[in-house]
């Protein structure tokens, strides 16, 4: 079963934002994490959901995504993300 973490995050401060992805992607990568969505667009087809953006990284699996997420090195990096975003996240596993 593999993990997915989604994101859906509105960028408060961009310049604190593009420091966080500095040192939370190549953990992310190392954790074996990739972005499979990246939001460039993002159009309401249903109720009144309109996230700033939206962001999909697919991991080997859901415990491995889970341990990423609850790291050590990882868990450094959420004073930055809180200064530089707000928003919401889920964990989802799926056989897919």
């Amino acid at each position: 079963m593999r993990g997915y973490m989604i994101f859906e995050l509105e960028i408060t401060d961009p310049d604190a934002w593009a420091e966080y992805r500095k040192v939370a992607g190549p953990l992310m990568i190392a954790a074996g994490g990739k972005f499979i969505v990246s939001s460039e667009k993002i159009e309401t087809l249903a109720g009144d959901w309109m996230p700033a953006t939206l962001s999909v990284v697919e991991f080997p699996s859901f415990e491995v995504a889970r341990d990423f997420y609850k790291s050590p090195a990882y868990q450094a990096t959420l004073p930055l993300r809180d200064r530089a975003s707000r928003g919401r996240g889920v964990l989802v596993g799926s056989s897919l």
